[in-house]
């Protein structure tokens, strides 16, 4: 019987120890710094539509499976590039945010950028890149009775207006060529305005 209880004991201090080392070890392995990531830029603040800052993008660690696709990696210029959209803190750079050929790349080809004012400013801020919209354009003089007319439809909108603009907002569409076209003659001749196809949203 004390043969009996000096085995069980040692057993039971073998159990211990073993429960003793694999605590120790998941200890280490937690406090192990995380190797296993990939820097990347991203907004140090809240930012606005409209050109880049080298102080507005701070390198941030992430985890390889929450990596965007398109992530633009520290050492890459971006002081003086258009974002087309606001950013939240935090929020990674990708190629697409950006004003450029990345940009248009998801719209096919023969896509381009065109720059575009709105008479008005506050339909315009309603916008987010993104969104499809219509393009009106009406007379630029009560005087002249012409209805309005569609000159654009289902373009989508690349970048917003940045703050207050005194004529109109400026807005950049994804268009054809041919829309292109339509909208630079439609603004010298008139006033545009928009209208927002629900399908964007």
């Amino acid at each position: 019987m004390r043969a009996f209880r000096r085995l069980l004991g040692r057993r039971h201090r073998v159990i211990a120890a073993a429960v003793a080392a694999l605590a120790t070890v998941c200890a280490l392995i937690g406090l192990r710094p995380d190797t296993a990531s990939i820097t990347v830029l991203a907004a140090a603040r809240d930012l606005p539509s409209g050109v880049l800052d080298t102080a507005d993008m701070k390198a941030v660690a992430l985890r390889p499976d929450t990596v965007p696709d398109g992530a633009v990696r520290p050492g890459t210029p971006v002081a003086g590039r258009v974002l087309a959209g606001p950013m939240r803190r935090g929020e990674p750079l990708t190629d697409t945010r950006l004003l450029g050929p990345s940009l248009l790349a998801s719209h096919g080809p023969g896509t381009v950028a065109t720059p575009v004012r709105v008479a008005d400013p506050e339909t315009a801020r309603l916008l987010s890149p993104g969104d499809v919209v219509d393009v009106l354009a009406a007379p630029s003089t009560w005087e002249d009775a012409a209805p309005a007319r569609t000159v654009a439809e289902d373009v989508t909108v690349l970048t917003t207006p940045d703050g207050e603009q005194d004529r109109g907002a400026l807005i950049v569409l994804a268009t054809t060529s041919d829309q292109a076209v339509k909208l630079a003659s439609a603004q010298a001749g008139g006033h545009l305005s928009i209208t927002i196809n629900p399908r964007g949203r």
